[in-house]
């Protein structure tokens, strides 16, 4: 990640837990009524909820940023408009977990710098830093959140990075053992980051699967290498599905993470992703923790096929062959059955939904 000291880490339950450590502790102490929040439509509920639960408590103002329905990105010509003195802190992904584009967080950050110089900027990075280098000095934010198990740890492990200045600045999240410096009847003092934020007995294992997961995808030619082979996935992919006939993905079509979200003109998510799930084909249906992007976009739900190191070309034709075999037995029930046994191949009839 590129940071510069150990103590700029802090181990947590996952990446909800460390934005809500971030919106609990630096939000709580330094956010007033007057102030601005900028998010982003396409955040994940783990960067919006913990905001609005805060904002209802002290009044401070939630601002939105718009996807651009022609590149299927964020729109920062508005991004931009909604930078003020006002504006105090601003959230965003680095990939979106449903529409796959990756922000330009440099150009991001600068605008901010620029035209917010009060803002502190947390970065979600779930979905980045498993599928590529993350260097958070390059970057420039302020706070980073992670999880681990999107990077083949276990479940139940995930970071927050943050600037050592302002990690000892921002109050305990918890209190405990192991977060104390001295305690007596009459009040307690912490230490510094991390172990202030890292009260009691700590997720040993789970940290242990981390590191053992890490050093797996060094050995395997480390995140430069893991990250050029799914790019190249992801544009299969990408390639592939849209080529479906009433298949919509969803984002751009260029500079992608290795994930596609999409809708059909008429079957339903859930049916897709039930009959696909029989065919031993894995994939997502619902708004994926992201309610509001899937509203703006008029949609309620979508399909989302996922993609990392382990997974081949072939496995991405096998999914799209389910997919149409899916597809065609559907198309068969609005037709009011199957088509005649002459124009069935042994392929449709070896098709079993329902086992």
């Amino acid at each position: 990640m590129g940071a510069r000291s150990r103590d700029e880490v802090i181990f947590t339950s996952g990446a909800t837990e460390a934005i809500n450590l971030i919106v609990q502790t630096y939000g709580r102490q330094n956010l007033r009524a007057t102030d601005e929040v900028v998010l982003t439509v396409a955040e994940h509920h783990a960067n919006l909820v913990p905001w609005q639960i805060l904002a209802q408590e002290i009044g401070f103002t939630l601002r939105f940023v718009r996807v651009d329905p022609e590149t299927g990105e964020l729109d920062l010509e508005h991004f931009a408009s909604l930078l003020n003195d006002r504006t105090r802190m601003v959230g965003f992904q680095h990939v979106s977990n449903v529409l796959g584009f990756i922000n330009p967080v440099e150009t991001m950050v600068q605008l901010i710098r620029d035209t917010a110089p009060h803002a502190k900027i947390v970065l979600d990075a779930c979905q980045s830093i498993p599928h590529m280098r993350v260097n958070v000095q390059e970057l420039g934010v302020d706070f980073v959140a992670a999880s681990g198990h999107k990077m083949c740890a276990p479940t139940g492990i995930g970071l927050l990075w943050g600037k050592l200045d302002l990690l000892n600045s921002m109050p305990p999240y918890q209190g405990g053992g192991e977060m104390i410096d001295q305690v007596t009847l009459q009040g307690s003092t912490w230490l510094p980051s991390p172990a202030r934020f890292e009260a009691g007995t700590p997720p040993i294992a789970q940290a242990v699967g981390l590191g053992a997961a890490m050093d797996y995808m060094e050995s395997i030619g480390g995140i430069d290498a893991i990250e050029a082979y799914e790019h190249g996935l992801g544009e299969y992919l990408y390639e592939q599905l849209s080529a479906v006939p009433g298949i919509s993905v969803l984002g751009p079509k260029t500079n992608r993470a290795p994930l596609a979200a999409f809708t059909h003109e008429s079957v339903h998510p859930s049916d897709l992703s039930s009959f696909l799930d029989m065919e031993g084909v894995a994939v997502r249906a619902g708004h994926h923790c992201c309610q509001p992007l899937h509203t703006e976009l008029g949609i309620s739900h979508s399909v989302r096929a996922s993609l990392s190191f382990y997974n081949t070309r072939a496995e991405i034709d096998a999914f799209i062959g389910h997919l149409k075999e899916t597809l065609q037995f559907f198309d068969n029930l609005e037709q009011g059955g199957d088509k005649d046994d002459d124009t069935t191949n042994s392929d449709e009839d070896d098709f079993v939904p329902f086992v």
